[in-house]
């Protein structure tokens, strides 16, 4: 079970990074459409940390239990 919450949390963290760059990369091109697309990813990106928060807790009491 530690392991599958580790590949998990490993996971989304590169999911959270990758989301990270891509709204970067959106605010770098400033396109005219680029700002709601932007923010949406700015949001995913919020979603995935608590996601990635959430199974890094349940992997600590996973493990300590």
């Amino acid at each position: 079970m530690t392991t599958f919450l580790t590949v998990l949390v490993g996971l989304s963290l590169l999911g959270t990074l990758g989301v990270m760059f891509a709204g970067m990369l959106g605010l770098a091109r400033s396109e005219a459409a680029g700002g709601a697309r932007s923010n949406r990813l700015m949001r995913w990106r919020v979603v995935m940390q608590g996601v990635t928060l959430v199974l890094f807790l349940i992997l600590i009491a996973v493990s300590r239990g």
